[in-house]
Parts: C-alpha cells; structure tokens; sequence
C-alpha cells in the first residue's frame, strides 16, 4: 500500500518561512519523480515543484526564487522549502508520486498553508 503523508503546514505571516515534508511509503522511492502541488479555494489544482529521481528541479514560474524542492532518498521525503511567502501562496499543497516507468501515481491527503497579510 502507498502512502504519502504531508506535514510542515500552518498559519504563517506574509514575508514568512515555512518548510513542507512528505514522508513516503510502499513505493521504491529513489525511482519516483516527487511533485508538490497546491489547490487554492476555487482555483484549479497547480504544480508547484518537481524533482525527478536525479535530482533535477522545476518550479512554477510563482515560486523561483522563493521555493525549493530537495529529497532525502535515505528517508523516503520530499521537502519543500518555502520563503518570501505571499498570501497567494495561500492553498492546500499536496505531495505527488509519480514514475513513467512503473506506471504509478500517488498522492498524499495535503495540508493547508495559509499566508497573512
């Protein structure tokens, strides 16, 4: 059974820090592409960040510069870094497994964010 389990959200002041976790299960987790995503209150569901099973990271064009995305393979997690944070990074951010090779593509339950003005 896989799991994904997201932890690190919260209320945060705009011009904040937060640091978001994702901590994986079930899944050979070296192999997986590892995505964070975000869904605002009437917005569609977005990618935020992606880092592919080599370590090579995109970003939505909103967050360079503010977010990073890393992995601990040893640990089977995904972080994601995120500074400057604005209210419109106000969302529930979910974890993402994916793997073209195996087929597979998971998601965790998300946690919300939510930036004060």
């Amino acid at each position: 059974q896989v799991v994904l389990v997201e932890s690190g959200g919260g209320l945060v002041e705009s011009g904040g820090s937060l640091r978001l976790s994702c901590a994986a299960s079930g899944i050979i987790f070296s192999i997986y592409s590892m995505g964070w995503h975000r869904q605002a209150p009437g917005k569609e569901r977005e990618l935020v960040a992606r880092i592919n099973r080599g370590g090579g990271t995109r970003y939505a064009d909103s967050v360079k510069g503010r977010f990073i995305i890393s992995r601990d393979n040893a640990k089977n997690t995904v972080y994601l870094q995120m500074n400057s944070l604005k209210p419109e990074d106000t969302a529930v951010y979910y974890c993402e497994a994916g793997s073209s090779l195996l087929g597979g593509d998971y998601w965790g339950q998300g946690t919300q964010v939510t930036v004060s003005s």
